[in-house]
């Protein structure tokens, strides 16, 4: 299967240039003030445009009227949430643009809890619980994912890089529909390797090469 790749976490214009010519399918950008990857300071709407990737702008509780600025200012393809957002708050996007709700997993989650979330959105993605909203570099137990049985699809994140990619391409559910890179493909904070983004590229669209 080939999973959707996305890069999430860039903040530097050279270096959102050189991850965008490897051409993953999402690039993230976080538009949260809290997160050390914060890219709204130095990546204009004018840079981010260049990219062919769908651009996804993060978010975590941000009031509608400054996320509805920032689709239009930004020309983002999808939004990502990553906070506290009701299903009612993600209904007022997901006609207009796509929705991927994230979840921190730790060992006691409850996947029914996402039940009321399932009609709107269109995608979740499965993060690992810890003191940031995301970006803590190490990843959850995957087996969990066991426990998952909604029908919509789901992009894998928290921990990804070289050394568990394989593990991550194995995991038997037909709902994994991508794989988020973050922390583990880093220099620093918000500061991408673009060898280790080419190598897991590769590595994740063997199939194409």
């Amino acid at each position: 299967m080939d999973f959707k790749i996305k890069i999430c976490g860039l903040k530097h214009p050279d270096n959102f240039a050189a991850i965008s010519e490897l051409q993953p399918d999402y690039i993230g950008l976080i538009f949260y003030k809290n997160s050390p990857r914060y890219m709204k300071d130095s990546l204009t709407p004018a840079m981010v445009e260049e990219t062919k990737s769908k651009k996804v702008g993060v978010f975590v509780n941000a009031a509608p009227d400054e996320l509805e600025e920032i689709i239009k200012e930004y020309n983002l393809d999808a939004i990502q949430l990553h906070g506290q957002e009701s299903p009612e708050y993600c209904l007022k996007f997901k006609e207009r643009i796509q929705v991927i709700k994230a979840f921190s997993i730790s060992n006691d989650f409850d996947f029914k809890e996402i039940a009321a979330y399932v009609k709107v959105c269109d995608q979740f993605l499965f993060d690992t619980k810890g003191q940031l909203a995301g970006g803590n570099g190490y990843a959850f137990n995957w087996k969990l994912l066991e426990r998952y049985e909604h029908d919509v699809p789901f992009f894998l994140s928290g921990g990804i890089g070289l050394e568990n990619i394989e593990e991550a391409e194995s995991i038997n559910n037909m709902y994994l529909y991508g794989i988020d890179i973050n922390s583990r493909a880093e220099l620093s904070p918000g500061i991408k390797d673009s060898v280790i983004v080419r190598k897991l590229i590769n590595k994740l669209r063997n199939k194409k090469l």
